[in-house]
């Protein structure tokens, strides 16, 4: 896994052009099982991949904290919302509330999420390879092929099962 980590920025940069063109198609004309075909690739994937080893989201990307999830964290934190906004996160560019920093706050030394029962919506979907309607969020996929390896499997399972 360690390997595959350190070789994944080229490996998604390779495949960057093949994959915008793949899903550049893919919107034009959406297979009517998308949504069942991406489910069946996606548990495939995540059935042989152990979020633990890796991490990289959390090391790497920040989530965005909806208002649920601020009320949620804090109110697990034993913490305001407020006093839990002002310690934790800020507000990006898009005027999203974000963590402060990265890696997260939340990732201990094992890879383990301490808030992991009441964790964003935005973590517990990542890296969103099994959502609805995918053809809508393949600029998103096109950024976390480069974060998470079991995104990157998902999209080559994906280009071999539904060539375009």
């Amino acid at each position: 896994m360690e390997n595959f980590l350190k070789n994944l920025p080229k490996l998604a940069k390779d495949t960057h052009n093949e994959n915008k063109k793949y899903f550049d198609k893919l919107k034009k004309k959406t297979p009517k099982n998308l949504d069942v075909q991406m489910q069946e690739i996606h548990d495939r994937v995540f059935k042989k991949t152990d979020c633990l080893t890796c991490a990289n989201c959390c090391k790497t990307t920040g989530p965005l904290f909806t208002s649920a999830d601020i009320e949620r964290v804090s109110k697990f934190l034993k913490m305001k919302p407020q006093p839990f906004i002002d310690q934790y996160l800020r507000i990006d560019e898009d005027r999203d509330y974000v963590l402060q920093s990265v890696p997260c706050t939340f990732l201990d030394n094992e890879n383990y999420c301490m808030i992991y029962e009441v964790r964003p919506k935005a973590c517990r979907e990542y890296p969103h390879t099994d959502r609805k309607k995918f053809q809508q969020i393949t600029n998103l996929t096109l950024k976390n092929v480069e974060i998470c390896p079991a995104a990157f499997q998902v999209v080559e399972e994906m280009k071999k099962k539904m060539p375009l």
